[in-house]
């Protein structure tokens, strides 16, 4: 069977050759009407264009790439799923690449998008150190994800500090006499949620503090052993509240505080901090901060435009990339049963964004 050609393609639907063309490089230009011509035409004719010359030649890839450490993780399926939105709806498409936490293959694929011409490249960063990915960043618009940083770049980040005060706020409002705080600080995300929680605890030194740096973060069995280890103290001894630096720590303390006999949250209370959906399948409802992942994938799709559309009005990359462009994502609280058993949405600020991708 002959290969099907634009030509084809163009007497199929009844329109120019050129105008074909505008249709799959530049949709935005061709009439509503004609493009729904040239899309049925290009579906019944099986018609696939030839990427490859059509770069040799000189045309643009309308398409970014994402790159992302994990896909075991609901930030990181809410940011595909957010940056596919936002970028389908500003006219480009979206290749994802899965690093498995290996920061030589995440730089290798953030290259690879660079190489094939692709519009821009998304980079959730498994690491604060993001020297590799930014290289890239002087050959094509870059956004870096889930990485809070003052250097040059463009750069959207969870603002995990407000994570941090936004729980330890509701958790002093359940009147406790002491709180505890469980997971390691082994990620510059981990660390900043505790800093929210202590700023927020030295409001009240009535309050007992206690802040155990155990528990891999992305391990629910540490949180249960935790979890039984404290509620097996005597009533005097044990936390009213326990604080999960990670949404997994604290579902898995939730089954260890129950399997020692005690009851969530009537003994001991429970929350998280990341807002992360794969962790919500336990027994009792967890009180965490909202998934944000999804605005963090919109808005590193925005900060590609913002770059695109910079370079079309002129304005030099290198004077671009000589600041720092620094978004941060106000998170929300959910609470939920694990703390007072009712569901409730408290935002703090709420401006621009789409609650229904939040729950």
């Amino acid at each position: 069977m002959a290969k099907v050609t634009i030509g084809d393609v163009a007497r199929e639907a009844g329109v120019a050759l050129g105008t074909v063309s505008n249709a799959l490089n530049h949709p935005e230009k061709v009439r509503p009407e004609t493009l729904a011509l040239v899309n049925d035409a290009i579906q019944r004719l099986g018609y696939a264009p030839n990427q490859s010359a059509r770069l040799l030649a000189g045309g643009s890839n309308r398409t970014f790439g994402l790159v992302l450490p994990q896909l075991n993780h609901g930030l990181s399926l809410q940011i595909a799923s957010g940056a596919s939105t936002e970028a389908q709806r500003q006219g480009y498409g979206l290749l994802i690449a899965t690093a498995n936490g290996d920061a030589t293959l995440e730089s290798n694929y953030t290259r690879y998008f660079a190489g094939t011409q692709m519009s821009g490249v998304l980079v959730q960063a498994s690491s604060a150190d993001v020297s590799n990915i930014t290289l890239q960043s002087s050959r094509i618009p870059l956004a870096v994800l889930d990485v809070q940083s003052d250097r040059p770049g463009y750069f959207v980040s969870v603002d995990c500090t407000a994570q941090g005060s936004l729980i330890a706020e509701h958790a002093v409002s359940l009147g406790p006499r002491r709180i505890a705080v469980i997971g390691r600080t082994m990620t510059p995300q981990t660390v900043r949620r505790l800093q929210g929680i202590r700023t927020i605890m030295e409001r009240y030194p009535e309050i007992e503090l206690d802040i155990l740096d155990h528990g891999e973060i992305t391990q629910a069995p540490d949180g249960f052993m935790i979890g039984r280890h404290l509620a097996q103290k005597g009533a005097d001894e044990r936390p009213d509240v326990v604080i999960g630096l990670t949404d997994v720590l604290a579902t898995g303390a939730i089954e260890g505080i129950r399997a020692a006999g005690l009851r969530v949250p009537d003994d001991i209370a429970v929350a998280g901090c990341d807002g992360n959906p794969l962790a919500w399948s336990g027994s009792v409802g967890l009180t965490t901060c909202s998934p944000t992942g999804y605005e963090l994938g919109r808005r590193g799709v925005r900060q590609l435009i913002e770059q695109i559309e910079a370079a079309r009005a002129g304005t030099d990359r290198a004077e671009l990339l000589a600041e720092n462009h620094q978004e941060l994502v106000r998170p929300f609280i959910l609470t939920r049963g694990s703390t007072t058993g009712q569901v409730t949405v408290q935002a703090s600020d709420a401006t621009g964004l789409n609650l229904g991708t939040f729950l």
